[in-house]
């Protein structure tokens, strides 16, 4: 699982959750493992959030988030939204970004100038290098995509056509409307679903049990907010009724046996966990006040579904 959580403070005012953009949707190719989506209006004056910012946001974003201040642009006042996609590609497993947003495409072009910086022309598009490995395109002047050139290329052949998109991937787009009003949301497909359940179980996800139920995971999503603490919700989803009873009696197994195993707030923050079954789905919710918040962050399950 190449993406990280990415949470970033905003000081705009709370505004209300909007899907993923269209631009954003036709430049993701079709063959995605997962999307996390940040919705920066909402995160705007949390300071969990900002410690989300702090803790999870890895290197190589954090690197992006320079380069877009070295472009002119200020993350927390022109970014409205904020998708990361891995997806599968020529055998490989890339990783794409996309912000959407209000971009002065003026004062960008004077920096670009300014700094020297020699763009290659794809398909009409200008794309420019920001930092080592990392390139940038804009589609328009609200969509701002990124990542290495190979996956820029592939992202503007998908715009094009030229290879399906994250609009015929319906394993995903279904289940998206379930979660993209959270805060924080993301979709993962089956292979990505069992990577994060295995990492997330640990020594459970050993049992003969998840073994067998593992090729019956079809997708999972899950969305985490921020009003009165912070609340996380996952569903996964999977071919049928027993599956779904079955894992959740599984997950269950697991979370006792980290409950055995842990002491004072780990302890209580796995007590707050539910786990259930309905239908064909595994439902996961969690409630945490700010004084619980630190352990979730050092969890097996957050850095599972984050990273």
């Amino acid at each position: 699982m190449l993406l990280a959580l990415a949470c970033l403070m905003s000081s705009a005012g709370l505004a209300p959750a909007a899907p993923m953009g269209t631009a954003a949707r036709n430049v993701i190719p079709q063959d995605v493992q997962q999307i996390i989506s940040v919705d920066y209006r909402q995160l705007a004056n949390q300071p969990m959030a900002a410690e989300l910012h702090d803790r999870a946001l890895p290197d190589n974003l954090k690197r992006f988030e320079a380069a877009l201040k070295s472009l002119g642009i200020t993350p927390e006042r022109d970014i409205d939204h904020l998708s990361f996609a891995s997806f599968r590609q020529a055998g490989s497993l890339r990783m794409l970004g996309v912000a959407e947003g209000d971009f002065a495409l003026k004062t960008i072009q004077t920096k670009i100038r300014t700094q020297k910086v020699k763009p290659l022309k794809y398909r009409n598009t200008l794309i420019y290098p920001v930092d080592a490995g990392l390139d940038m395109t804009l589609l328009d002047a609200g969509t701002m995509v990124f990542g290495d050139i190979d996956a820029l290329k592939f992202a503007l052949r998908a715009r094009d056509g030229d290879i399906q998109s994250l609009n015929a991937n319906s394993a995903l787009t279904d289940i998206m409307p379930g979660v993209d009003s959270g805060a924080v949301w993301s979709v993962l497909d089956s292979e990505g679903t069992q990577n994060m359940l295995r990492s997330a179980l640990g020594d459970a996800a050993k049992l003969a049990d998840y073994e067998t139920l593992k090729k019956r995971l079809l997708s999972s999503r899950y969305q985490m907010n921020f009003d009165n603490g912070i609340k996380f919700d996952l569903d996964v989803i999977t071919s049928d009724s027993v599956t779904a009873a079955t894992l959740a009696t599984v997950v269950k197994a697991g979370l006792m046996l980290k409950k055995i195993q842990a002491t004072g707030a780990e302890k209580a923050l796995l007590e707050g966990t539910d786990v259930d079954s309905d239908s064909n789905q595994l439902q996961m919710h969690f409630h945490s006040d700010e004084k619980k918040f630190e352990t979730l962050l050092n969890s097996a399950l957050f850095n599972a579904v984050s990273r």
